[in-house]
């Protein structure tokens, strides 16, 4: 029998994030070693070339988890009482955030095996899967993680934050829309945060080399990249299907929020950026 493993990303993107506790400087973006712990990785996984050589990558996985629970943290105080997490990964809000997150029913879906790998960790490492916490396994493009969402009780009467990071990079733009127009059976008032992605031409001139990297190695892995919007489209798709108060953030916002002051020139590379909106 074929042991479950996790999706390569989200271990990838585990790791970035107890890279940067390991070695940058403080103030840490985001404090966040439990994926490592879960994960175990080999003594020399910090010289491989996808962590070695990909600092400004590193920064914007850290840039983006904080600012995704930071406006899921200040929903929450504001009396939100459901947290859906798209493509969730080895996220860990759960478990360092356990006085908030116990007042909300956080749902995390994403790939099956991902998903059993991760309850099957937490549990062999103590960590304490609250009856709160719902892990919701789909296949984005071709289930749905609507149904997946409902069938796990959701309650679509009741408002809901949802954060959405790392996923629409891999997704066909049917896919991506018909996202967002679950996003509009939310309850009204409910907020979202989802990551897209820049074309290779709008990137920042040193990030672009890197970009092209990793690009041919998601293809040849398996998981190309296949969706990349500009600002402007994503503006005007989520006006068309009728999302509210709609904003975007850029990597100079997160910049701004997180990288200020710094004194070892950690930054985030440039082309991802966020529709933050209202149902």
């Amino acid at each position: 029998m074929k042991t479950r493993q996790p999706d390569n990303t989200a271990v990838r993107t585990a790791l970035w994030r107890a890279l940067h506790v390991l070695i940058d400087e403080k103030p840490y973006v985001i404090d966040d070693k439990i994926g490592y712990n879960l994960i175990k990785p080999e003594a020399e996984w910090q010289e491989r070339p996808d962590m070695k050589y990909t600092e400004r990558l590193r920064a914007s996985i850290v840039a983006r988890a904080r600012f995704v629970e930071d406006v899921a943290k200040t929903e929450i105080e504001n009396g939100i009482k459901q947290y859906v997490v798209l493509g969730a990964g080895l996220d860990s809000f759960a478990q360092r955030n356990a006085e908030i997150s116990s007042q909300v029913d956080i749902y995390e879906i994403d790939q099956s095996d991902t998903l059993i790998w991760k309850e099957e960790k937490l549990i062999e490492n103590a960590y304490k899967i609250p009856d709160n916490l719902h892990f919701v396994p789909v296949d984005f493009e071709t289930t749905s993680w609507w149904t997946g969402l409902l069938k796990k009780g959701f309650d679509t009467n009741k408002k809901a934050v949802v954060s959405c990071t790392g996923v629409t990079l891999y997704l066909t733009k049917k896919a991506i829309t018909d996202t967002l127009k679950k996003m509009t059976l939310l309850a009204s008032g409910s907020t979202i945060a989802i990551a897209f992605y820049l074309p290779l031409e709008q990137l920042d001139e040193e990030d672009k080399p890197m970009q092209e990297i990793a690009m041919k190695g998601a293809a040849a892995s398996g998981t190309p990249f296949v969706s990349f919007f500009s600002v402007e489209d994503i503006v005007k798709l989520a006006g068309e299907i009728g999302l509210k108060e709609i904003q975007t953030v850029s990597t100079k916002d997160m910049i701004e929020k997180y990288f200020k002051g710094r004194t070892d020139n950690l930054v985030p590379a440039s082309g991802e950026f966020f529709l933050v909106a209202k149902t």
